[in-house]
């Protein structure tokens, strides 16, 4: 279930990593090597990304990620991905004691925080007018408060008239909630499940009928 949607432009690699070099040969890459990589990346990292620094092909790095998501399974970091990109965090029961480290309290959440997130995390990507309308209420205030904790992000924007903003799940999303992927989302009740696909449905026709027009009449003296 998504909107229509443009996806955002990659972000580039240093000018020396993104062209290819023949003073730079291909390097192994070792699940260690590997994990080096992902531990002093300030950022998320793609496929891509990682293919063109070690001057291997896709399925070699699909490979090596494999191996060291098994690697991690039992250790206190966890290999997250999030569609292409991958990222290295802290395993869900270390939290406590990492956050008694760097001083960070935990942050609760709002019923109405929750709600939207959840509608975010299975419904994405989506806009804020399609969380509104399977809410019922306006969501402007909880879509700013769950951006400016770094729970959900932009992901780019809709085809549909007016090009809303769509929204997804962050890394801090998997990491705040132990999960690895969103492949590890618990399955959604059926009633749940059928007022997304309904919303899908409605948008679907609103993108078809376009933006209401407002038409002056005149009255008749």
């Amino acid at each position: 279930m998504t909107d229509g949607v443009r996806e955002p432009e990659e972000a580039s690699l240093p000018d020396d990593a993104a062209r290819p070099d023949e003073d730079r040969p291909p390097l192994e890459l070792t699940e260690a090597a590997l994990e080096a990589l992902l531990f002093v990346a300030e950022r998320p990292l793609t496929r891509r990304e990682i293919a063109t620094l070690a001057g291997t092909d896709r399925a070699t790095v699909d490979a090596r990620l494999g191996d060291l998501e098994v690697g991690l399974g039992t250790r206190g970091i966890r290999l997250l991905l999030d569609g292409d990109r991958v990222e290295l965090a802290t395993a869900p029961d270390a939290g406590a004691l990492v956050a008694r480290y760097v001083g960070a309290e935990a942050v609760r959440l709002s019923p109405a925080s929750l709600e939207t997130l959840a509608i975010v995390a299975y419904r994405q990507p989506v806009t804020k007018a399609a969380v509104e309308r399977i809410r019922g209420v306006d969501s402007d205030y909880t879509m700013r408060s769950l951006l400016h904790r770094r729970l959900i992000v932009e992901l780019g924007r809709s085809d549909a008239p007016g090009r809303p903003f769509l929204y997804g799940t962050s890394f801090e999303f998997l990491e705040r909630f132990g999960l690895t992927s969103l492949e590890e989302l618990p399955p959604l009740d059926v009633e749940i499940a059928a007022r997304l696909i309904q919303d899908d449905e409605l948008a679907d026709r609103d993108a078809a009928l376009g933006p209401p027009i407002d038409i002056e009449i005149e009255e008749v003296g």
